[in-house]
């Protein structure tokens, strides 16, 4: 399911960590990993010629940290914006999935400081791993995906059970949020769900496939319940649905629901103390 991937870099973070620890996982041994740095436009040849040899050196070291077989990176040096560079790279390579690192910035703050991982999840509608510099990464065990009824949870769903294809001791932690008691708080509880219910289906789909699973729910803002639950469960990625729902003519502009904050996928890609993959819906 994935086979190719753009890590983005700017220097050594999170995001190339991230990717090492996901290249261990059984399910991403065949990925081919493409490493993009993007130097901007500089206002002389001679500033825009020292730009070029930092940006090679930053790719050479991503990829000697990365230790990959020669077979499977390969390295794009260019120059543009980075926020349009990694989008158009992105489309050019078919990337089924993009690793950034990111800030966590809020949405305004993130708008007006120019944050290219705030205008990637915009703009592209690829799956998209966002790594945030206040965040400790670990192996992946522990996979959580955020499950209501809508079809991008199904494909978070699809995309957790195939992470976790053969890995020793992994554990797929479904989590439902009950939004109807009016805001108020609930502890975790674990939840037998009915077989045709939307958990009850997911969990035996699991279980088909071999995976340790648990299904929990609490109560309260969905943003909110979603991140305490990734912070007190331990959990070492995090998948959410983020439907794109802008119409085709306005894909180029930022999406007015995420600028305000009113987007559950962006409140917790800002607020997740984990990792966290955006798995797109188009429509």
């Amino acid at each position: 399911m994935i086979q190719k991937i753009l890590l983005a870099v700017s220097g050594l973070g999170h995001a190339e960590e991230m990717l090492k620890n996901l290249k261990e996982m059984p399910s991403f041994q065949g990925a081919k990993v493409t490493v993009l740095h993007v130097v901007t436009p500089q206002s002389t040849a001679a500033v825009m010629t020292d730009k070029w040899e930092e940006g090679g050196k930053i790719l050479a070291k991503a990829i000697q940290y990365l230790n990959l077989d020669p077979s499977q990176v390969s390295s794009i040096l260019r120059q543009g914006d980075p926020k349009d560079v990694v989008c158009q790279v992105a489309d050019e390579m078919k990337a089924d999935l993009i690793i950034m690192g990111s800030r966590g910035m809020k949405r305004l703050q993130s708008i007006l400081s120019n944050s290219v991982s705030q205008y990637v999840f915009q703009l592209s509608s690829r799956p998209m791993l966002l790594v945030k510099d206040d965040i400790y990464v670990k192996n992946i065990k522990r996979v959580m995906v955020a499950m209501d009824n809508s079809e991008s949870a199904k494909n978070s769903l699809n995309l957790a059970l195939f992470l976790l294809r053969g890995v020793v001791g992994g554990q797929l932690i479904l989590a439902n949020i009950n939004t109807d008691l009016g805001g108020k708080l609930s502890g975790i509880t674990d939840l037998q769900p009915e077989r045709n219910s939307v958990l009850g289906m997911a969990m035996a789909e699991a279980e088909r496939q071999s995976v340790a699973v648990r299904c929990v729910t609490s109560s309260g803002k969905p943003g909110e319940e979603i991140c305490r639950l990734s912070k007190d469960l331990n959990i070492d990625l995090l998948l959410i649905g983020s439907p794109d729902r802008r119409p085709s003519i306005a894909k180029s502009f930022v999406d007015i629901d995420r600028l305000i904050g009113s987007s559950l996928s962006d409140y917790v890609r800002v607020n997740a103390t984990s990792p966290v993959l955006l798995v797109r819906t188009l429509g």
